[in-house]
């Protein structure tokens, strides 16, 4: 169903300390009353739709081979998949609400046997497992084999880490642990290498970031006693050497990668769960990095992702704050480093979790994003003011 109404949602206001953190950064930028940066208004609120009890992640895919970008949710609250299949103009059909397992809080896609459709895997956080799911043609997944961990899986990433051609799996566990698992091809996993390792891992990315055809692996660990973003380099056949540590801020929930200068090496992006903050690390090109900066957006971010959103060909990031319920947007100087201060967007209550996809009308192809609203057990969509022509129906929610 779609929720649709004004962006002006009930959020938590403005308090002196988030004030006051703002006005140190305006000042660190750099900007003075005589030189005032004004964010470009680029984005607009469009619809919002029902998904599943307290969802946690939210990923675009086209799991109905239609062309279209569709929706997937992970609901924490429900044990459920919410699937919204994309009418490919910004707007999404009723959700269709699928029984998982115990508390769903990530997701990893892949095609992890011989079949066109994209296939899905969980990390079952109540139920200590992993659990796969099979694509099929009509957009819907049908269960698949189950691994169990030890225990309290809350992060994984997909990618084909020894260079046979099929996907494997990488879960962060809440012990202290990281878990391989290697695919086979044809749909199963074995068990691969594990690692004791930092303190608290909250998320795991996958990339090569050396050049060396090989995947290497980012995790971050926000237990107090760490506080890191670990660098673990691939030997190519599914296991990692000894990490390197990166200091981030305060409990970094989430890292993913981009290029903020453009000089082709991947750089890093941490969000820090306190003391509003996410912390961007320039890469050199060889698996290690320049020592991290830190910025602001809001209040409480819980995640982030860097894109170019202003088509100046300098990267930008976008970020939900779970505490001010809203979404900000820092558009990139090319050096790491970002102009201050960001346009926040109002969203529902408790933004979890972001993604960016495209929307084509005849006009032009832009890129829109959704957010996943924990607190409300919704998507919402946000739609780049350079689209025309795409209208959200309204319908009545009970």
């Amino acid at each position: 169903m779609i929720i649709q109404g004004d962006s002006h949602y009930s959020g938590r206001p403005w308090c002196s300390m988030a004030l006051a953190t703002s006005l140190c950064f305006f000042v660190a930028s750099g900007c003075t009353k005589q030189d005032p940066y004004t964010p470009p208004d680029l984005f607009y609120y469009f619809a919002s739709y029902q998904v599943g009890k307290s969802p946690t992640t939210v990923t675009p895919a086209d799991v109905n081979q239609d062309g279209l970008t569709d929706l997937l949710t992970t609901n924490i609250g429900s044990n459920t998949l919410s699937i919204l299949l994309g009418n490919g103009d910004g707007t999404f059909r009723e959700q269709v609400q699928l029984n998982t397992c115990k508390e769903p809080r990530s997701l990893a896609l892949g095609m992890f046997n011989h079949d066109p459709y994209s296939d899905v895997a969980l990390a079952c956080s109540g139920g200590d497992e992993v659990a796969v799911l099979f694509g099929r043609s009509d957009g819907k997944f049908e269960e698949g084999p189950r691994y169990p961990v030890h225990r309290t899986p809350i992060a994984i990433a997909s990618g084909d880490l020894n260079g046979d051609g099929a996907v494997d799996l990488v879960v962060a566990l809440r012990n202290d642990k990281i878990k391989v698992f290697l695919g086979t091809g044809t749909g199963e996993f074995s068990h691969g290498a594990q690692y004791e390792y930092g303190d608290t891992p909250t998320s795991v990315a996958l990339a090569d970031l050396n050049g060396d055809g090989k995947v290497d692996l980012a995790v971050t660990n926000g237990g107090p006693m760490s506080n890191a973003v670990s660098i673990w380099v691939g030997n190519g056949d599914g296991t990692f050497r000894p990490p390197v540590d990166y200091k981030t801020g305060k409990r970094p929930l989430g890292v993913s990668f981009a290029d903020f200068n453009n000089d082709r090496n991947s750089d890093l992006l941490v969000i820090n769960g306190e003391r509003d903050s996410f912390t961007t690390y320039l890469g050199n090109g060889n698996g290690t990095f320049q020592a991290g900066h830190d910025s602001g957006a809001d209040a409480g971010p819980n995640f982030g992702l860097a894109r170019d959103f202003n088509g100046d060909r300098r990267t930008d990031v976008a970020i939900v704050n779970l505490q001010s319920s809203d979404l900000s947007i820092l558009f990139g100087r090319g050096d790491g480093t970002f102009e201050y201060p960001p346009r926040n967007y109002r969203t529902k209550p408790g933004p979890f979790a972001l993604a960016m996809f495209r929307v084509t009308t005849k006009e032009a192809e832009e890129p829109g994003l959704v957010t996943a609203d924990n607190g409300s057990g919704t998507v919402s969509i946000f739609l780049h003011k350079g689209l025309k022509g795409a209208t959200a129906p309204a319908v009545n929610v009970p």
